[in-house]
């Protein structure tokens, strides 16, 4: 093949809206990096190799280096080709290297990971929206509550509807950095509610509970309850989702097996 002409839309590679010929290259491999297809520490197979396996041209197949280069996730070194990074260098709070975790689906070291975030951020959040409320900001936190109480019976998106409560309590900070905690896992945010709400431990009306105990502390400006409340939201939180990745891996387990 002409490695340097323009390459058709490849079937063997994402095809998702939007994207151009080099995105979805990167898309493709990112998720091979972060499933262990190519394991840290190793090199990925030469430009050559990957052009014929991808049906890409070289240019096309350079420029997605370039955007796993700037996600940490690749380096290229001469004489030895283009490497994995060691995990521990990875941009982890990049949404596309978490959407990738997520596509290859979350393991329980991921998950601990991403609550152990949560944990250090959310509840201290919680404390200043309590202190730093607006009453516009109170409404916004009242609004998702009273969607999430309505969607519970399937009529909604209950999952978006959690991903906007604990936005806006990030938002009633008034803090611009921690508001854009959850755009940036925002991927994952909605793997763990769908976990978490769809086959958790706990039924949805003692989540319902928690979180309604978590709005009447920043309503009131209870910045002490605030953060307890959120504490123990997040801790009930982690424990339906690893039951929720449980359930996945028995079925998984089982469809193998009838295999």
């Amino acid at each position: 093949m002409n490695t340097d002409a323009p390459a058709a839309r490849p079937a063997k590679l994402g095809n998702a809206a939007g994207r151009n010929l080099h995105e979805r290259i990167a898309n493709t491999l990112g998720e091979r990096i972060v499933g262990g297809t190519h394991p840290p520490g190793l090199a990925l197979p030469t430009e050559i190799e990957l052009c014929a396996a991808l049906d890409v041209s070289r240019s096309a197949l350079r420029e997605a280096f370039k955007l796993l280069m700037a996600k940490r996730l690749i380096v290229s070194r001469q004489k030895v080709g283009t490497m994995v990074r060691p995990r521990a260098e990875w941009n982890m709070l990049d949404p596309e290297v978490l959407a990738w975790h997520l596509h290859a689906a979350p393991t329980d070291a991921f998950v601990t990971g991403l609550f152990e975030v949560r944990k250090i951020i959310e509840p201290s959040a919680a404390s200043l929206a309590a202190e730093r409320r607006t009453a516009e900001a109170v409404r916004r936190i009242e609004a998702a509550l009273a969607d999430m109480f309505s969607f519970q019976d399937g009529s909604g998106d209950l999952t978006a509807a959690d991903l906007r409560f604990h936005q806006a309590i990030l938002d009633a900070t008034g803090n611009h950095f921690l508001a854009s905690f959850g755009a940036v896992i925002e991927s994952s945010l909605m793997a763990s509610f769908q976990l978490s709400w769809h086959s958790g431990r706990h039924t949805p009306e003692y989540s319902l509970r928690q979180h309604q105990e978590v709005t009447e502390a920043i309503r009131t400006g209870n910045a002490p309850d605030a953060y307890a409340a959120m504490t123990r939201l997040l801790r009930s939180a982690i424990e339906d989702v690893r039951e929720g990745l449980l359930r996945r891996q028995r079925a998984a387990a089982r469809m193998e097996g009838a295999m």
